[in-house]
């Protein structure tokens, strides 16, 4: 499908509702939007390409925004397959463009399309131009955000910023969601242990004056440019978006899950707002993501072969990958003979910085006693104050 953005920008995009898992291993509810870019000027550019399932259609789109012309430009900001898989294509159809890519993307192009023939290639350095008549890319590199290749560019006339996967989001650019949640399992999940490289690239884009945002997946950005901004400085900085509890808990036989639901209701009750995931059914990444959106997260399970519930010790190893960290942590463990789960998780988070424990740990001795009840309760009122 092809929209128009701007006077001289279309996005030439594909929603995709048929995918669930995207990299094999995010779930999808509603799909997934790729996203390639044209801008029409004396000289005309295709910016990025989408993944291979919908080639043809992007294809289509090529020939109806340039009305059957070649275009004389192949710009390749990302070289992570969603978005570069059709350039083998691009190339068979048109191959007298020009590729527009830095020294690592056309590396990367010979590895991917090692029977691909380029004609020419325009070799971009940090701060390069692209005068297209009207239009002028100005190149960002952005490297680790999330690939070593990766580079932005900004189109000064009109304020369009093309900003690779950055900004970007699950779900279709159609699709009935906040973006806020989606964009930030997808930046936490995906980009998450880069936020050192992300603020290096938030500084460089923020002497820009911006009209528009478009990224390689989601909706493209047309206002309120400080809300996802100052997201981006939070996430990448891993500073809390909110005062509250993230309780995520693996349970074996439910006394686990009961005692972390005793301890949302407590928190509740006395106005701390909590959410609850449940690590053997609920969505891993939602649990990871909200884990980041909080300042405090308190982790549940039974003691499990003398470890922690192997549920458990996926979502730790998950945040640890993401460079958890200034956060506030709590356990709440169980065991029928020999209570360790608590010890070891704590242990875990001993190797994340900016860790602070709660001084009360909940230890459930096979089902929940009037004594861990207490212990909950008292958790819940050091996790209150506030």
């Amino acid at each position: 499908m092809v929209r128009k953005i701007t006077d001289r920008v279309y996005c030439n995009f594909v929603n995709d509702k048929d995918i669930t898992l995207f990299e094999g291993q995010y779930k999808l509810s509603k799909g997934m939007a790729y996203n390639s870019y044209i801008i029409t000027d004396e000289k005309t550019a295709v910016l990025d390409t989408i993944e291979k399932s919908h080639t043809s259609e992007w294809l289509d789109g090529i020939k109806t925004v340039l009305e059957g012309k070649s275009p004389d430009y192949l710009v390749i900001h990302h070289m992570e397959p969603d978005h570069s898989a059709s350039i083998g294509a691009f190339f068979k159809e048109y191959p007298q463009t020009t590729l527009v890519a830095n020294a690592k993307t056309v590396s990367m192009i010979s590895q991917f399309f090692p029977d691909t023939v380029v004609a020419d290639t325009c070799v971009m350095t940090d701060g390069g131009k692209l005068c297209l008549g009207k239009s002028t890319l100005n190149f960002v590199f952005t490297p680790m955000v999330h690939w070593p290749e990766v580079m932005m560019s900004y189109e000064e006339s009109e304020g369009v910023m093309f900003s690779a996967d950055a900004f970007g989001t699950f779900g279709t650019s159609d699709a009935d969601q906040i973006w806020d949640d989606e964009a930030r399992r997808y930046y936490i999940g995906i980009v998450g242990k880069y936020g050192a490289q992300v603020q290096n690239a938030l500084k460089k884009l923020s002497a820009l004056e911006i009209s528009v945002i478009c990224p390689l997946h989601g909706p493209v950005i047309t206002g309120n440019f400080a809300h996802y901004i100052q997201l981006y400085d939070k996430w990448s900085s891993y500073t809390p978006e909110k005062n509250g509890v993230c309780i995520c808990c693996a349970s074996v036989y439910g006394n686990t899950l009961e005692a972390a639901k005793l301890l949302k209701t407590e928190l509740e009750k006395s106005g701390t707002e909590a959410v609850l995931f449940d690590l053997t059914t609920d969505d891993i990444h939602e649990a990871v993501a909200n884990a980041f959106k909080y300042d405090t997260l308190v982790l549940a399970s039974t003691t499990y072969n003398g470890a922690v519930f192997p549920a458990a010790d996926s979502f730790i190893r998950k945040l640890a990958e993401r460079n958890f960290k200034n956060r506030k942590v709590a356990f709440i463990e169980n065991g029928s003979w020999a209570p360790v789960a608590a010890k070891i998780m704590k242990a875990a988070f001993d190797e994340m910085k900016g860790i602070t424990y709660a001084e009360t740990t909940v230890t459930v001795r096979s089902a929940l006693s009037q004594e861990s009840r207490q212990s909950v309760s008292e958790l819940a009122k050091e996790l209150s104050v506030r």
